[in-house]
């Protein structure tokens, strides 16, 4: 099986338009779609212009006082609104399948936070420029298709396409989402949330380790060497073993605190870097793997951590789930990314509803504009590609 995980971009299938079915002499239910929407334009484009320039100029008009700027921010936010009404027209009536523009981001500025994003919003512009130069169109609409209904009524459907057209286009032009600008910014607010709530995750795990580990060895350790030093002039023999205990449990905690600082940043990866760091995770797995890292300099340190974490996890699934007798981890760097791949030669079928992590690991290089690809057919081989951006590791500042 193969799954790919990757962002989305800009689609190259043909318009919604060009899918809707010919125009023809009999009116079919699209053509009758299309003449109630023509019919439509004359009242809606004149609450639409009543709107612009009742509320928008009179809001440019009095700027210059204390309610101007906030009543035309108000305007462009309503904007908004009619803007959200003709694309859900367009969608009914005309087949146009148009994304919703990405909201206005909540400002914990206060009020000057507020009325700055609303004065600077492209859609509330946009759409008051729709609504403003749709007048003449609407009346020329309404009465070209009415007259038609009793006079050109057999080539009404092509008339009424052609027409209909014009605003397709309009409403792709004015209406729709700034393009890839827009998309890029409703995929960074979702990667922002799926990196909030890894870091969560991460912190949650790392206090209940230190909460059910070191930190009741540690109590542990204190009530016996509490209790040695009251038996310390009564039975120094029991005193001395049970100093010899605590000994051994603060190994066993000092283990423990190394372990969990692995688990957040090791520091062979600091000090030597990947190559280093993804051997020592290497050599403890319980199959044989062939580490290969060509790369001339170092990534950026928070690329370098992710690709880090996502070989560790990868490994632990091969150590536990792959059944596998030897494995191989290849990375390297191809212009502007860091490519990695680890395959095994086990029983393969994994994939990202497994419960092995591995939909975790796609999110979180989704969300620093990865891509997670899993080719794993039923009876292996699995190969995992990972690819990051690259970035340039900045120099250290001097201590």
């Amino acid at each position: 099986m193969t799954e790919r995980i990757t962002l989305t971009g800009p689609s190259d299938e043909p318009s919604d338009g060009d899918r809707l079915p010919p125009a023809r002499f009999a009116f079919d239910r699209q053509t009758w779609k299309e003449i109630a929407h023509l019919l439509a334009n004359l009242p809606l484009s004149i609450v639409g212009f009543v709107y612009v320039v009742t509320l928008m100029f009179t809001g440019a008009g009095l700027a210059v006082t204390v309610i101007g700027l906030p009543l035309l921010a108000v305007g462009l936010r309503g904007a908004r609104q009619l803007g959200k009404a003709e694309r859900a027209r367009a969608r009914a009536l005309l087949g146009l399948r148009i994304d919703e523009p990405s909201p206005l981001p909540v400002h914990r500025t206060g009020f000057f936070g507020w009325l700055w994003s609303s004065l600077k919003d492209p859609v509330g512009w946009r759409t008051v420029l729709y609504d403003f130069i749709r007048l003449p169109w609407g009346i020329a609409t309404f009465v070209v298709t009415l007259t038609s209904l009793f006079v050109l009524w057999p080539v009404l459907p092509f008339i009424a396409r052609g027409l209909t057209n014009v605003d397709r286009a309009l409403v792709r032009g004015l209406l729709s989402p700034s393009d890839e600008l827009e998309r890029r910014i409703a995929e960074l607010e979702s990667d922002r949330g799926v990196v909030v709530d890894t870091a969560a995750a991460d912190l949650r795990r790392i206090e209940r380790d230190l909460h059910d580990g070191a930190q009741a060895r540690l109590v542990n350790l204190a009530m016996g060497l509490g209790l040695a030093k009251e038996k310390l002039l009564e039975d120094p023999d029991a005193a001395a073993t049970m100093v010899d205990e605590a000994h051994g449990e603060v190994k066993l905690a000092l283990q423990e605190l190394r372990d969990l600082a692995r688990g957040i940043h090791p520091a062979v990866l600091t000090d030597r870097g990947l190559d280093a760091a993804l051997s020592s995770v290497a050599s403890r797995c319980t199959v044989p793997v062939k580490v290969t890292a060509e790369l001339e300099s170092r990534p950026a340190a928070a690329i370098e951590g992710i690709a880090y974490f996502t070989v560790s996890e990868l490994l632990q699934n091969v150590s536990k789930h792959s059944g596998a007798r030897s494995a191989s981890v290849d990375v390297w760097r191809a212009d502007e990314r860091l490519l990695i791949q680890v395959s095994d030669d086990g029983r393969g079928g994994a994939g990202l509803d497994g419960g092995t992590g591995m939909a975790g690991l796609a999110d979180r290089l989704g969300a620093v504009d990865g891509l997670f690809v899993i080719e794993s057919p039923l009876g292996g081989p699995t190969v995992i590609t990972a690819e990051l951006p690259w970035r340039d590791r900045q120099d250290e500042p001097a201590r």
